[in-house]
């Protein structure tokens, strides 16, 4: 395989809309697996970086970072993965692998930075590019294996927003016994919702409004609360072990760390643009914590797809073509999708 092109969909600058283009590949490196990309998830991260609202970026840009799809061609040495296989690819598609975090498996917080899988520089010295395309060139390490009772349209969103919410739920020990509550009902909450009652903890969304408290019992929520209805505060202090916030918006966050019982923890898993503030005697009051966490490592985010297989989890998607991208960006922002769009490559 000499330069594989793919078919994609790129952004030319922070207020471009997406466009029609080929990108190449690189040639396969010993290690490395050709993936033939069947489907693509939208990610809020996608639309901040394509807007360039977290830093400068290379441009052109194909974002895309939940990406399944099956393997069409190996490297000499790869050993982990064959032609035919199913698999994904997730935020991340290189580290160091020699640092600390790295040996621990925990690649997402590699010392010398992760790769991203898109806006990233590879270890070739070129810019990455993600999984709105049809084709991607990744290093077997990063690759992981979808069980076959998850259809690839519903893997792709689980290698973001499946890991970004399972792997704060892990980390903390969600379980029976405990009371877990879920910040927001979009595309991370109503994974967290699922994965944390599988865990087997009481399962409370705290959502703007209840126009998706249908929804959240459904998905395993034991009670919803409205965060606009004042006496959703007043009914709730001390009640919680665990807090997962998965919105980007400044919440005033006094008002939710009086929600946590004694050792209680808040975890941003969403990334608001502007500072926050706390009062800090709202912490040592009651011995509590506020946490952020990122994605999993490698090993962690195969052992999610697996949970997730086991507990039949899967993300409530709704299918786009290629070109209606932009109209999902602006229906995302809009909080205008349940739960998660997925693109359908074959339109590329």
């Amino acid at each position: 395989m000499v330069n594989a092109k793919a078919r994609a969909r790129a952004v030319y600058g922070p207020d471009s809309n997406f466009h029609a283009t080929e990108i190449k590949r690189r040639d396969l490196d010993t290690h490395d697996v050709l993936i033939e990309i069947k489907y693509a998830g939208i990610c809020h991260s996608d639309i901040h970086t394509a807007h360039g609202e977290w830093g400068p970026v290379h441009y052109p840009l194909v974002p895309g970072h939940e990406i399944a799809g099956i393997v069409k061609e190996v490297g000499s040495e790869v050993s982990k993965y064959e032609v035919g296989d199913r698999v994904g690819v997730g935020c991340m598609v290189d580290s160091c692998g020699e640092c600390e975090n790295c040996q621990n498996g925990e690649e997402q917080y590699c010392l010398k930075g992760m790769v991203g899988t898109y806006a990233g520089t590879d270890r070739y010295g070129e810019p990455t590019q993600g999984g709105y395309s049809t084709h991607i060139v990744v290093h077997e390490d990063f690759v992981l294996r979808i069980p076959d009772n998850i259809g690839l349209d519903a893997a792709a969103p689980l290698l973001c927003a499946g890991i970004t919410t399972y792997s704060p739920l892990n980390h903390w020990k969600a379980s029976e016994g405990k009371k877990v509550a879920i910040i927001g009902m979009g595309g991370l909450g109503h994974m967290a919702v699922q994965i944390a009652n599988a865990m087997g903890a009481e399962v409370t969304v705290l959502s703007q409004t209840l126009n998706k408290k249908e929804d959240g019992l459904k998905l395993g929520a034991t009670h919803y609360y409205a965060t606009s209805d004042e006496s959703t505060f007043e009914q709730l202090p001390k009640t919680f072990d665990l807090i997962i916030n998965t919105v980007s918006a400044n919440l005033q966050l006094d008002d939710y760390l009086n929600l946590l019982t004694l050792d209680g923890t808040i975890v941003n898993v969403g990334a608001p643009a502007e500072p926050i503030s706390l009062r800090v005697a709202n912490l040592i009051g009651h011995r509590r914590s506020f946490a952020g966490s990122a994605i999993g490592g490698i090993r962690e985010t195969q052992e999610m797809l697996d949970f997730c297989s086991e507990h039949n989890i899967k993300p409530q998607i709704e299918m786009i073509s290629a070109d209606q991208i932009d109209e999902a960006y602006e229906r995302v922002l809009a909080s205008d999708v349940k739960y998660r769009f997925v693109i359908n490559t074959s339109t590329m």
